[in-house]
C-alpha cells in the first residue's frame, strides 16, 4: 500500500506535467506520437486516437509525451507539423505548459485542502499545538491549546506578533528564566519557564510546537474561492522556499561543502509520503501539491535536459537568428541528463545513508540481505 501510494503520487505529478506539453502541442497542431503512462519498455498499447498512441509502460514512475520533431525529426521533408518547424513563441508555450499545469495542480490541491478544513488566519499571539514529554514547557505546566500573548525576558516584554519572532526570542535567551503571559478568558495568567540551555536536534528551547494561525470557516459558497486564493499564495510561498533551498544547495556544492543533509531524493520522498499518509488524506493532498511545485521549479532551471534548458536554447536562437545544430543541442541535453542522473544517484545514496546511519549502516544493511 505504501509503495503503491508513492508510485501513484509520482505518476500523478509527472503525468499532469506531461499533459500540459501534450495539450499545448495539440493546440498548435503539432503531431504527438505517444502519450505514455510510466517509462519504456512498453507493456501494452491502450488505444490509438488520431495520430497519438496511448500506452502503459513497465517502469511505473511518471510518464512521458513523445512530440514529433522535438529532437529534429522531419527536417528532411520540411514537415510543418514538427515541433522544430513552429515559431519560437509557440515552442516556448509548449515547453512552459508543463510547469504551468504543475502550478495549477498545486493551487487546486492546496485550495481543496483549505476549502474543506478552513482558511488560515493570523491570531494575536501563538497557540500551543503540542508539548513535548519532559520539556521545560511541560515542567512549567504549559497546556496544549492555550494562547501565549507575550514573552517577558531580562530585556523587557515582547508582545508576540508571530511564531518566528517568538521562537527567535526564545533562542536568544537559552538557559534563562522567562515569563509567558497566557490568555485565559478575559484575563492573563503568567507562567515562569526555564529554557533549555543547549537544545538537541529537533528540540526547541521551550519544547513546544506553536502556530500563529488558525483555520477559519466562512459560508460554504465562499470557501472554494477563499481556498483557491490561499492555495495560490501557498504555491508561491513554497516556490520561494524551494528556490532558496536550491540556491543553498548550489552554494554548498560550489564551495565544496557537499550536499545539504536535508536534501531528499526518491527514498526521502517515499518516507515523507508515508508520513503524510499516516497524517491523513488532507496531508497527502498537501504533500502532492508541494511536490508539484517542486517539479515546476526544478524544470524551470536553465539546465540542459530540463524545460528551462530548452527555453534557454530558444533564447539563444532568438539572439543568433538561427537554431543551434540539432546534434549539438542533442549532445548538450544528453550530457545534462547524465549529470542529473548522477546527482540523483548521489542524493539517493545520501537518503539511504541518513536513514541507515552512514556508510557503516549501509554496509550492515547489505550484509543482512545476504
Amino acid at each position: 500500500m505504501q509503495v503503491l501510494l508513492f508510485l501513484l503520487i509520482l505518476t500523478v505529478v509527472v503525468l499532469v506535467h506531461e499533459w500540459g506539453h501534450f495539450a499545448a502541442a495539440r493546440f498548435f497542431k503539432i503531431k504527438v506520437e505517444e502519450f505514455g503512462i510510466g517509462f519504456p519498455p512498453r507493456m501494452l498499447r491502450l488505444f490509438k486516437r488520431g495520430e497519438t498512441e496511448y500506452t502503459i509502460n513497465w517502469l511505473p514512475i511518471g510518464g512521458f509525451v513523445k512530440i514529433y520533431g522535438e529532437n529534429g525529426e522531419g527536417q528532411e521533408v520540411k514537415d510543418e507539423r514538427a515541433f522544430w518547424s513552429k515559431p519560437v513563441w509557440q515552442r516556448a508555450v509548449v515547453l512552459v505548459a508543463g510547469v504551468t499545469m504543475n502550478l495549477v495542480l498545486a493551487v487546486v490541491l492546496f485550495g481543496t485542502v483549505y476549502s474543506i478544513l478552513g482558511v488560515p488566519a493570523m491570531i494575536d499571539g501563538v497557540r500551543v499545538l503540542e508539548v513535548s514529554e519532559g520539556s521545560p514547557a511541560q515542567t512549567a505546566g504549559l497546556e496544549e491549546g492555550v494562547i501565549v500573548t507575550s514573552l517577558v525576558t531580562n530585556e523587557g516584554e515582547l508582545v508576540i506578533e508571530g511564531s518566528e519572532g517568538f521562537v527567535e526570542k526564545l533562542r536568544e535567551n537559552l538557559g534563562e528564566e522567562v515569563v509567558l503571559k497566557i490568555k485565559e478568558g478575559e484575563g492573563v495568567v503568567e507562567k515562569k519557564v526555564t529554557l533549555r540551555s543547549d537544545p538537541g536536534p529537533n528540540e526547541g528551547a521551550l519544547g513546544a510546537v506553536v502556530t500563529d494561525t488558525e483555520l477559519t470557516k466562512y459560508p460554504w459558497y465562499q470557501m472554494p474561492f477563499r481556498g483557491v486564493w490561499v492555495g495560490f499564495q501557498e504555491a508561491f510561498a513554497w516556490g520561494r522556499e524551494i528556490v532558496v533551498g536550491l540556491g543553498g544547495m548550489v552554494y554548498q556544492l560550489v564551495t565544496g561543502q557537499g550536499l545539504p543533509k536535508d536534501i531528499a531524493g526518491p527514498v526521502g520522498i517515499y518516507q515523507i509520503s508515508n508520513q503524510a499518509r499516516e497524517a491523513g488524506w488532507m496531508a497527502v493532498l498537501q504533500f502532492v501539491g508541494i511536490l508539484s511545485v517542486n517539479l515546476m521549479i526544478l524544470n524551470l532551471l536553465p539546465f540542459p535536459g530540463l524545460d528551462g534548458g530548452r527555453l534557454l536554447f530558444l533564447g539563444i536562437e532568438l539572439v543568433r537568428g538561427r537554431k543551434l545544430r540539432e546534434d549539438v543541442e542533442g549532445w548538450i541535453n544528453m550530457a545534462g541528463m547524465m549529470l542529473l542522473l548522477g546527482l540523483m544517484v548521489v542524493i539517493t545514496f545520501n537518503d539511504v545513508a541518513r536513514i541507515t546511519g552512514g556508510w557503516m549502516g549501509i554496509q550492515e544493511k547489505l550484509q543482512s540481505w545476504f
